[in-house]
């Protein structure tokens, strides 16, 4: 089984699937002359499990599929086999988070307690990494802190997602390292905002209580022809929020927090006002 279902994986099962009910078949009469079981049809389809391309042509046969939609899925299938950057680090990142982020056309983000990981830089990302795994070891934090650069190479540079990021103000005020770290922090952020991929908003202190104080969460977009995907993550592990009704409910809490922070101008110019705070000795 697949640890790290991308989005072509769950395009195709969606497919695999579309085309069986098409055909008027259930679950249990399209396994049978598959050769395979009730539930490893069931596992396909929900992109649990690799199929090889043969498997997406025997499918596409018994669906009764025109050739034109059997040689994309062929390839689609092709494509999906294809080892993306992040399994070179599949001792660090776990579940398939990164495997969606990696392929989403957007990225909206609302962190309440730190700086969001695709906007730190690699200093404070070794202190953050260091305090909350304080049992890795030297060779361990460098590569885990290389995995977070690396994901953010590939996210912010060419071809890369938009990107919206709502930051709490308390995440730019917590001292993170030695001085002047955070001022240097900052100053990135500063330097990355004027990017046209990107928008970071403050949500100040005196907002009070919000509707993010649950804690931090992004939604995924894939443009149109993938749903959305919502993602939060906890001490006992990753939560993927996949079902339609509950992804819009995480769309609004971000609409609902971009309606009370900072404009990005004036989120700038936050920025700017706290990292003259920390340089003062």
């Amino acid at each position: 089984m697949t640890k790290s279902p991308t989005v072509r994986q769950r395009r195709l099962g969606r497919e695999l699937r579309r085309l069986r009910e098409q055909a008027e078949l259930t679950p249990e009469a399209a396994a049978r002359p598959l050769g395979w079981s009730r539930s490893k049809l069931n596992r396909v389809e929900n992109a649990r499990i690799t199929v090889t391309p043969s498997d997406v042509a025997n499918a596409c046969d018994l669906y009764r599929a025109d050739f034109a939609t059997k040689t994309e899925l062929i390839q689609l299938c092709k494509d999906a086999a294809v080892r993306g950057w992040w399994t070179a680090y599949s001792d660090v990142f776990t579940g398939y988070y990164i495997a969606l982020e990696t392929e989403a056309t957007t990225i909206h983000k609302w962190e309440p307690i730190l700086i969001p990981g695709l906007l730190q830089s690699e200093e404070y990302a070794y202190e953050v990494i260091r305090a909350a795994r304080p049992e890795l070891t030297k060779a361990q934090l460098d590569r885990h802190v290389s995995a977070r650069m690396t994901r953010k190479i590939n996210l912010l540079g060419p071809g890369a997602p938009t990107l919206h990021a709502l930051v709490d103000e308390a995440a730019l005020r917590r001292p993170v390292g030695s001085p002047g770290l955070m001022a240097r922090q900052l100053s990135d952020i500063l330097q990355i905002s004027d990017w046209p991929s990107i928008t970071i908003q403050v949500l100040p202190a005196a907002v009070g209580a919000h509707s993010g104080m649950e804690g931090a969460f992004s939604v995924l977009g894939f443009g149109d022809e993938d749903p959305e995907v919502g993602y939060t993550e906890c001490s006992s592990g990753d939560v993927y929020i996949e079902e339609a009704d509950h992804v819009l409910r995480l769309t609004l809490r971000f609409e609902r927090l971009r309606g009370v922070c900072l404009s990005p101008e004036k989120s700038a110019a936050l920025i700017a006002a706290v990292r003259s705070s920390h340089d003062l000795p």
